[in-house]
């Protein structure tokens, strides 16, 4: 829902715009349409003025200005047809068809189009102007509601769009969530898999009391694991947890799986001498920062390195965390784009553990996690709030 109330209030704002775009043309037309009006009638006056019979015609002058008057007003291009008391066309203008004059059928099948438009004016026991609207109101009338079907149309088809997005975009998180699940699981029963074979060939009580610790700790791995996975969907807890504590623990257990010979990675970790506890969730919280140091390991895997994580007071109260690695870095063109859920760098990548991590950190702890400018390597900072 948060993340389509951005997209819904554009929508809203878009159609409030094309809405006042369209009652301001409207308004527009009203006004050309009145303005038509009162040309017709002009029209009808000047016509009755240069042609009435039954009064003394105007003097030679009077009469030639009538007829720029009556120039003037056929220029503004409003259809007019001008009939009679028994409803013959006598006089026709700006009509949208070529015609052979007012005697053309067509002239006179033509009043009853201009009359659905507007009401005639003028003295019906001698002459109506008959008139409609021109070109422009026309297009004003018809083209507004074009362009509002054709924007609708694409905010629907964007709409749709989206949707197939997010829903492309869901199926790659899920995705991306059960190769991370496979991935955890598949550490702690590869190890499970080796102490079971070593144990059956080689089943002496030496052999047993070297295996039992690290079996239990693999079956407490795998029960971490499974404890991260049923936390999705459900809100954080907001217990009282050691920040550097579960730093240590993540830092211990890569250590234990670390490449020490070709390659070698090593681990270091800088914390206060006190403890340093915050509200939160530590199966969550261990998870981000297993993400974090994750991807710091598979900067180094080609090369080796040194990842160092670094636990500090926060500014006013709670903890930062800083994971730096001294690997390749994040091309710049880049770094706006890591925490989006599929984006990878990686060949084989998901694009899950940044993005999980981010979420975990801000919507489970109300935290922050950016990545901080760094000359070499890349350089995470998570805050929580006290």
């Amino acid at each position: 829902m948060r993340r389509s109330a951005p997209v819904v209030l554009v929508a809203a704002a878009l159609l409030a715009l094309l809405g006042s775009y369209v009652w301001y043309t409207q308004r527009v037309v009203a006004e050309l349409s009145r303005e038509a009006r009162v040309t017709a009638q002009v029209f009808s006056r000047v016509y009755q003025a240069a042609s009435r019979p039954d009064r003394a015609g105007p003097a030679p002058a009077d009469a030639d200005v009538l007829l720029d008057v009556l120039g003037a007003l056929q220029d503004l291009g409003v259809p007019i047809i001008v009939t009679d008391s028994a409803g013959r066309p006598t006089a026709a203008s700006n009509l949208p068809f070529e015609h052979d004059g007012v005697g053309d059928p067509r002239v006179a099948a033509y009043v009853a189009t201009l009359d659905r438009d507007n009401a005639p004016v003028g003295d019906s026991t001698f002459q109506l102007v008959h008139f409609g609207e021109t070109p422009l109101v026309r297009g004003l009338q018809v083209i507004p509601l074009l362009q509002v079907a054709l924007v609708v149309t694409l905010i629907i088809a964007g709409a749709a769009a989206l949707r197939v997005r997010s829903r492309a975009e869901r199926e790659r998180v899920w995705a991306g969530m059960a190769r991370e699940a496979a991935h955890q699981l598949g550490t702690p029963l590869s190890s499970l898999h080796g102490w079971v074979e070593l144990l059956n060939e080689a089943p002496s009580a030496e052999t047993v009391q070297t295996a039992v610790p690290h079996i239990a700790g693999d079956v407490e791995r795998l029960e971490r694991v499974a404890h991260r996975f049923e936390r999705i969907g459900r809100p954080a807890k907001r217990d009282a947890i050691d920040v550097a504590d579960v730093v240590d623990q993540v830092a211990a257990y890569y250590r234990a799986r670390l490449p020490s010979l070709a390659n070698a990675i090593t681990i270091r970790v800088n914390r206060p001498e006190t403890a340093l506890p915050v509200p939160g969730d530590r199966v969550l919280l261990e998870w981000a920062i297993e993400s974090l140091v994750k991807n710091a390991v598979d900067a180094l895997a080609a090369g080796g390195g040194q990842i160092e994580l670094t636990v500090a007071p926060a500014a006013g109260s709670g903890a930062m965390i800083r994971i730096a690695d001294n690997g390749p870095g994040i091309p710049k063109d880049l770094r706006k784009r890591i925490f989006a859920a599929g984006f990878s760098t990686k060949e084989r990548g998901w694009g899950i553990g940044l993005p999980l991590a981010r979420r975990i950190v801000t919507e489970s702890h109300g935290g922050r996690l950016a990545l901080a400018p760094s000359e070499k390597g890349a350089v995470f900072e998570l805050i929580l709030p006290g």
